[in-house]
């Protein structure tokens, strides 16, 4: 991986870790919609426990995907895009060079084709 900054590899290692696990991407689905919420109101709306939902949170933090606020005795949660667009900015890198190789490769066939083909005598 072609790195921006310090440590992009493990920052882009954390958030596909993170993103592996379907429940942790509906949570950030939810959050995208409504802006914010708690251990509670997200557990409202999925098939786990809070306490599920407090260690799913956890691992979204600590991939820096989303980051937890106290405001009074709640803790409210948001999405940070900042770490979701690092990841994406490798995997457009990764896509691009993939592009070349593929480009590349169609180069090479159909020259070889072209330099296989009898040619007809006009």
């Amino acid at each position: 991986m072609t790195e921006e900054r310090p440590g992009a590899a493990e920052a882009v290692d954390s958030v596909l870790g993170a993103l592996a696990d379907p429940t942790r991407r509906r949570l950030l689905d939810l959050l995208a919609a409504q802006g914010e919420g708690t251990a509670t109101t997200l557990a409202e709306r999925l098939p786990v426990s809070r306490q599920a939902v407090v260690k799913h949170l956890a691992v979204l933090e600590a991939a820096g995907l989303v980051s937890g606020g106290r405001v009074g005795r709640e803790v409210r949660y948001a999405v940070r895009p900042a770490a979701l667009d690092t990841t994406a900015r490798w995997m457009a890198s990764l896509a691009a060079s993939w592009d070349r190789r593929l480009a590349n490769i169609k180069r090479v066939a159909e020259a070889a084709e072209r330099d296989s083909s009898p040619t007809r005598p006009e």
